[in-house]
């Protein structure tokens, strides 16, 4: 309680109309008060980033590169302060905490070497035609709780980069690494580019609606997703939606069982399943099921599940109560309805730990396998018959990503194609690259982020059509 924390309005450090507690979920009590904005404060970061907009528009890209790359260094000499916050506000274990920072560290120097450049559609001697893509203003962030810092960058790099002031907003349970970075920012951005506030998830039907708000970029789930595209509609705002995932994992026959599952473990347990792109679902064929569900059961009763600052520990608590109700009646209800192979049970103690759950031999329409759990519980399916198989895994309203194991590359890759997801990684781990563009189907969301397509996003396409010969 002792660190006090400022929002970023205008280039100043600003108090909040008041504050709210902060928990840390490994111990499920308060450690940090955080500034709580009011409309007022809203509309004045808003007001903020519309002045600074023309200014940092006319800034040449290379003068705002520089400056973002100075930010990223700055970020890379306070790895260990900014973990520290992170696990304690996140859950996560210090050494996946600090390799967060470091992730958001490389991904804004990435960022800030990517360049958008006019494209010439047709030059001859009657006309040059040119498309430029020129920015749209202010720019809403709103970002979820699972990785709080990475997220932001991932919409800070393309804003600012391409020209736009942004007003960002983190969630209320881990905004205080948010307004960690919004302190390296103040004196390094001009006033009002980047204005952080903080809010109890009051001010963000506010912020999407508002009329200064060019473009909104949302990551969280889908439900709340549809709140925001609503929210944007009445001045057709553009709008960037990445949200939620029920990915599945696809095992063939002809893998080795110890070292896939291995994989899919990792794919599903990652940030205590707190991750879009987690294994949400596993698909194993018939003649491999016991074998691979024993082994993933093994993973799950070996892993060290513990608060993130104590040496050893491999998966934090969940990050928040309500995220830990909904795991554990998830728990309950396929205990019912399946076998638990390993897991289970609540741990003893404080916190909101939840110890790695497989569960088996559990039927396509029960809630563990229709909905996006979002924690460290999967749920492990069988099947026979590959085309069978493509019409459970696509039978669903999300459409995020998924991953293919299997010895023959060829028939992976071409099973692929009929996933009807963003992305599917056939042989590797679930990731993402800020040069290579990230996008869901069906409801798991709208456009794009990262790679040349996610800046785009940022931008407006402005064609300049020339005649030069004769008025037209």
């Amino acid at each position: 309680m002792e660190r006090q924390y400022f929002m970023l309005v205008d280039g100043q450090a600003h108090p909040g109309a008041t504050t709210f507690d902060v928990v840390n979920p490994a111990l499920g009590k308060p450690f940090a008060r955080c500034p709580k904005a009011d409309r007022a404060i809203l509309d004045q970061a808003v007001a903020a980033a519309k002045r600074a907009f023309p200014g940092w528009a006319a800034t040449p890209v290379d003068e705002r590169a520089r400056l973002l790359t100075g930010i990223a260094d700055a970020l890379a000499e306070k790895v260990d302060e900014f973990a520290a916050v992170l696990t304690a506000e996140q859950g996560k274990p210090l050494d996946q905490a600090a390799g967060e920072v470091k992730g958001a560290v490389n991904v804004l120097r990435t960022f800030a070497a990517m360049r958008l450049e006019p494209k010439v559609l047709r030059d001859d001697a009657r006309q040059r035609i040119v498309e430029h893509r020129v920015p749209l203003g202010v720019v809403a962030g709103i970002m979820p709780w699972n990785f709080p810092l990475v997220l932001l960058i991932n919409k800070l790099g393309p804003a600012l980069m391409t020209g736009n002031t942004m007003v960002a907003k983190p969630a209320p349970t881990t905004p205080l690494t948010t307004l960690m970075f919004g302190e390296l920012c103040r004196d390094v951005l001009p006033a009002g580019v980047l204005n952080i506030i903080c809010d109890e998830n009051d001010l963000g039907g506010a912020l999407s609606s508002h009329p200064d708000i060019a473009k909104v970029s949302f990551t969280g789930s889908t439900a709340t997703g549809k709140k925001v595209l609503a929210s944007t509609a009445e001045t057709l705002k553009r709008v960037t939606l990445e949200l939620g995932g029920n990915d599945a994992a696809i095992v063939l026959d002809d893998v080795d069982t110890k070292t896939v599952a291995r994989k899919v473990f990792d794919g599903a347990m990652r940030n205590a399943g707190q991750v879009c792109i987690a294994t949400k679902r596993a698909y194993v064929p018939e003649a491999i099921y016991d074998d691979f569900c024993d082994e993933l059961g093994r993973l799950a009763r070996e892993t060290v599940v513990d608060d993130g600052t104590r040496q050893g520990a491999q998966i934090g608590p969940v990050q928040n109560r309500q995220q830990y109700e909904k795991l554990t009646a998830l728990i309950a209800d396929a205990a019912q309805s399946g076998t638990i192979v390993a897991g289970g049970e609540p741990m003893d103690g404080p916190g909101y730990f939840i110890r790695p759950t497989i569960v088996r031999d559990i039927a396509e329409d029960t809630p563990l396998v229709r909905e996006e759990q979002f924690g460290p519980v999967l749920p492990v399916l069988k099947y026979s018959d590959i085309d069978e198989l493509l019409e459970r895994v696509n039978d669903t309203e999300y459409g995020l990503g998924g991953t293919i194991w299997a010895s023959d590359v060829d028939r992976a890759s071409e099973l692929a194609l009929r996933v009807r997801t963003g992305t599917v990684w056939v042989n590797r781990p679930q990731g993402v690259d800020p040069r290579v563009p990230f996008r869901g189907a069906k409801q798991s969301g709208i456009g794009t982020e990262m790679g040349e397509a996610g800046f785009e996003e940022y931008t407006q396409g402005q064609v300049v059509s020339v005649s030069l010969g004769e008025l037209a």
